[in-house]
């Protein structure tokens, strides 16, 4: 019994974090598609209908450029939600984090998210140690 348990516990664990931290473009191919990807970011085109609800997910820092003007709801993780309007042409650094979005209109709206990918930091090589190998000079 108690082997069972905790295989259950593992596989708990293993699963909660990729359903808390989902890709929007996984999760909801519909509204997110990717027209750029490199090393250091993610272009995401975002495409809402009128009335049209995502599914939870997560997106890392980004910088969000709107296409058209937005009128919406975020809804969180804890249940509290946030009113979110943007007019055409307007850029906002977004900080990252998990939510629900929702489009509140009857018009569609598109923007532009470009994320930021963080970079893995390497460890930094190993110098090797220096020896003084010139001789002093002699006092004169």
């Amino acid at each position: 019994m108690r082997r069972v348990l905790f295989l259950t516990l593992f596989v708990l664990a293993l699963a909660v974090p990729s359903v808390l931290a989902q890709d929007p473009v996984k999760v909801d191919s519909k509204h997110y598609k990717v027209e750029f990807e490199n090393s250091q970011v993610r272009v995401l085109r975002v495409k809402y209908g009128p009335h049209e609800k995502s599914a939870m997910h997560w997106h890392p820092n980004a910088i969000a450029t709107f296409v058209t003007d937005m009128t919406g709801k975020f809804t969180f993780p804890n249940g509290k939600t946030q009113d979110v309007t943007a007019k055409a042409g307007e850029t906002r650094w977004t900080p990252a984090g998990r939510h629900l979005p929702e489009n509140t209109t009857d018009q569609p709206f598109e923007l532009i998210l470009v994320e930021l990918k963080t970079r893995k930091h390497k460890p930094a090589a190993k110098k090797p140690a220096t020896t003084n190998t010139a001789t002093p000079s002699k006092p004169k």
